[in-house]
């Protein structure tokens, strides 16, 4: 494998060598607000020197930080770090039960959070006893809920002396949790190191420089695009309008290179009547040169619209946070639909058998394992298994194959994949082909318990509020159809491009499919409903005729956007490892 340096620097030193190359250049811009690396150096020494006063000089103590997108996080993460205490990330969405898990795991003993999560919080004090203080980053009045603190009297409250943050490269800088769509979520432990080095390889790989202008208008701040912006001295333009034709007119007027934002938002922007009426004339800004989408899978069919009507690459990429996150990403020079891409500098990939473990052949499906610098230290409890073998390859418990060229696509989650006459079912490839009829707005597709054939294909459908007319359609019929005999023709259609063992044999229509705040479909919870069902329900008709049976019910949303393997064989088994050709990108930085 090429070789791939890693700076050596803390992971608070990525933003002081940015001050120090270009203070006044601006690091993060919102609205009403610009940040130049200088200041934002300068905020991040004072939140540091509160922590230290605060934490009595202790190091190690665990910092929860709201991922709030606004440039407070950013002085609030890297602060936390350069005090010597541990920042753990707090998703702000959460509901009660989830941070009183996340804070209690982690242990967590100072919170940065915004006045709707302090408002939470200070009802949880007793069942969080390590939780000591409370600071809400956004009352500059100072007027916050119960026993907290504003962040703007804290900082105000003593000398702000410089950072000196840990100089031990393999120390634990930060504590991400999983987003649990597979059980309770997990503390994943990540060093210094690992957040360097995937900032470097993010950079590379998303070709970010000096030069660059990144508009990212995802819900929370990830720390893999501030990682990698401020590693390459980028300018962050943080758009919170929800709506994302208007995040489009901020990249214009931002001069945007890049454009990041999750699936779900980019499905609604490539659906949207502005942008289709405008096509490429669309706002996108002449400097744009890509879309990328995270979270989960972008359906090919809104990823081809944004493509043709912005006239940019749409890229996709893939990481865990496992992984910090980011493993592989498309280059928009060999762009292919359905493919996450190559991996990125420094990283090896490689399939193996999912029952002999064994590595298998070039387009051969197996569980995707990956190792490299930007892979965890372990998960936060001795207790959790880390699933990293002893030549340090982690196993992902994802499906999918590898072409020719080293590019990955994924099949399935592991846990999510099931059997039908002893043939591998994936949800989302079923989804993929549910997904293509313009009369589905979105769908999801589990097993549904069965004792003769193991698992039987499910399938649960978001109808368009007015879908197009399908074949269902006749003379003498006004009106829209009932809702089985749109669901009946949909699970039609796509059986007539599904192998025998993938057929739809039972279909609902849904409200809306339950999602994480990723994006991600909540498949672990619906499976277990239909578990639960199964057990008091018997399908009918029976299995071997071809009719599907169809119920409305209050309609809940998941597709997949991801492809299946080809039955061809390649030469043998692959390795995958990052290659030096991206190193010649944002190197300036």
């Amino acid at each position: 494998m090429p070789s791939f340096t890693i700076p050596d620097l803390p992971l608070d030193g990525l933003l002081r060598r940015a001050a120090v190359r270009d203070p006044d250049g601006i690091a993060v811009r919102t609205a009403d607000t610009a940040l130049g690396f200088g200041e934002l150096d300068t905020l991040t020494d004072r939140v540091a020197a509160w922590l230290r006063r605060e934490n009595k000089g202790r190091t190690g103590v665990r910092t929860g930080v709201a991922h709030v997108l606004a440039p407070v996080f950013a002085a609030t993460y890297y602060g936390s770090v350069r005090s010597g205490a541990t920042a753990v990330l707090v998703n702000p969405l959460m509901g009660e039960d989830g941070l009183r898990h996340v804070l209690a795991t982690a242990e967590v003993e100072v919170a940065f959070v915004p006045a709707s999560t302090a408002e939470l919080l200070t009802k949880l004090r007793g069942a969080l006893p390590r939780l000591r203080t409370i600071v809400v980053t956004d009352a500059p009045d100072g007027v916050t809920p119960g026993d907290t603190v504003s962040l703007h009297m804290a900082l105000g409250s003593g000398p702000d002396a410089p950072g000196h943050g840990p100089s031990d490269p393999a120390s634990i800088a930060c504590v991400q949790f999983t987003t649990g769509t597979t059980g309770r979520p997990k503390g994943v432990l990540l060093t210094h190191r690992n957040l360097v080095a995937n900032a470097k390889q993010t950079a590379l790989a998303h070709r970010l420089d000096q030069a660059s202008v990144t508009l990212n208008h995802l819900p929370l701040y990830h720390v893999m695009h501030l990682n990698s912006a401020v590693y390459a001295g980028a300018c962050q333009v943080l758009c919170q309008d929800p709506d994302p034709f208007a995040s489009l007119a901020a990249a214009t007027e931002a001069g945007a290179t890049h454009y990041y934002g999750l699936p779900a938002r980019l499905h609604r922007l490539a659906t949207d009547e502005r942008l289709t009426a405008t096509a490429r004339t669309a706002p996108g800004g002449t400097r744009l040169t890509a879309v990328l989408s995270g979270g989960s899978g972008l359906r090919p069919r809104a990823a081809r619209a944004l493509r043709d009507r912005l006239g940019v690459p749409v890229i996709q990429g893939y990481g865990m946070a496992e992984l910090s996150p980011l493993t592989h990403c498309q280059r928009p020079e060999r762009y292919r639909a359905g493919e996450v891409g190559e991996t990125v500098p420094g990283t090896e990939c490689r399939l193996v058998d999912v029952d002999s473990r064994t590595p298998v052949d070039v387009w051969s499906t197996g569980e995707v394992q990956v190792r490299g610098p930007q892979l965890m230290a372990g998960y936060l409890g001795d207790a959790q298994p880390t699933r990293i073998d002893g030549d340090g390859w982690f196993s992902t418990g994802d499906v999918g194959y590898l072409d020719d060229d080293g590019a990955l696509r994924l099949v399935d989650r592991l846990a999510d994949i099931f059997k039908y006459d002893n043939e591998i079912v994936s949800p989302s490839r079923v989804e993929q082909v549910i997904g293509e009829d313009p009369r589905v707005a979105d769908c999801i597709v589990a097993d549904w318990p069965d004792d003769v054939h193991g698992g039987l294909v499910w399938a649960g459908v978001v109808l368009h509020d007015d879908p197009e007319p399908g074949p269902y359609a006749g003379p003498g019929r006004p009106g829209p159809p009932p809702v089985s005999e749109v669901l009946e023709s949909i699970a039609a259609r796509a059986n007539e491009r599904l192998a025998d063992f993938e057929r739809i044999r039972l279909a609902e229509a849904l409200e809306a499919v339950p999602r994480t705040p990723t994006g991600k479909p909540e498949r672990r919870a619906l499976r277990q409903r239909l578990r639960d069902r199964a057990a008091h329900e018997r399908p009918h008709p029976p299995h071997h005729q071809e009719q599907t049976m169809v119920t409305s019910v209050n309609r809940p949303t998941v597709r997949g956007g991801i492809d299946t393997a080809p039955a061809v064989k390649g030469p043998g088994p692959l390795t995958t490892s990052g290659t030096g050709s991206y190193e010649t990108v944002g190197e300036g930085a």
